[in-house]
């Protein structure tokens, strides 16, 4: 579990092919590889991964085929810069929001404009994602916890003040990049219960989506 506030920028320095089994990544991060041990947990641009081998300033860590196939770390690259995080230890601060590390889609930045000091980036995203996302509420983008500002059905913005600004990745992004995207978990939670209780048409006066959307606890 992890809370989206980046912790370092580190550098893919290693890409290899694990027997068609998926890749093994050398990461190297200065600042929290020392820390780490084996087996530990470590957000990598918004993917759990696991250290598998740790080497003082850097460690390595498999990543399977399927991640590849559903996320952007199919097209990394050594020199590839990328957000990383260390799990959530018990205790400390969730300065953040809660953060799974199993991304739910890949998006793309749309547009970046400036705000005074800060920036406004849009995202598209596949429709599919639209339900778990309101104003207001959490994502993760690349791993890094943003407030969502405006929704459409295949989109979304969000705001990076400076100090976001200089602790990830995200201006680094041109129209057109990929990123990982992953969903307030407890939105993922909301819905599957409603879809699982909730009917398109109740009999006798039940709950529906129709009555939910009327009381204002979704849009219609």
């Amino acid at each position: 579990m992890f809370t989206g506030l980046i912790e370092e920028v580190g550098t893919l320095i290693a890409r290899r092919d694990a027997k068609g089994m998926g890749n093994e990544v050398v990461i190297l991060t200065p600042s929290l590889a020392p820390s780490l041990r084996l087996g530990d947990s470590v957000a990598v641009n918004g993917i759990c991964l696991t250290a598998t081998r740790l080497g003082g300033d850097r460690f390595t860590a498999d990543v399977s085929a399927t991640t590849l196939d559903a996320t952007t770390a199919g097209s990394w690259q050594a020199g590839r810069k990328l957000n990383l995080e260390r799990a959530l230890a018990l205790g400390d601060r969730l300065g953040g929001h809660l953060v799974s590390g199993h991304v739910d889609a890949v998006g793309a930045l749309r547009e970046r404009r400036k705000l005074g000091e800060s920036w406004k980036l849009s995202f598209d995203m596949p429709p599919e994602l639209a339900p778990f996302l309101v104003p207001k509420g959490s994502i993760a983008i690349d791993g890094t916890s943003l407030t969502v500002n405006e929704v459409s059905p295949d989109g979304f913005t969000v705001t990076v003040i400076p100090h976001t600004a200089q602790k990830t990745l995200l201006l680094d992004l041109v129209p057109g990049d990929p990123v990982n995207l992953e969903a307030d978990m407890l939105a993922k939670y909301v819905q599957r219960m409603l879809t699982a209780y909730v009917q398109p048409a109740a009999p006798k006066g039940g709950l529906t989506w129709a009555k939910l959307a009327e009381s204002g606890f979704m849009d219609g």
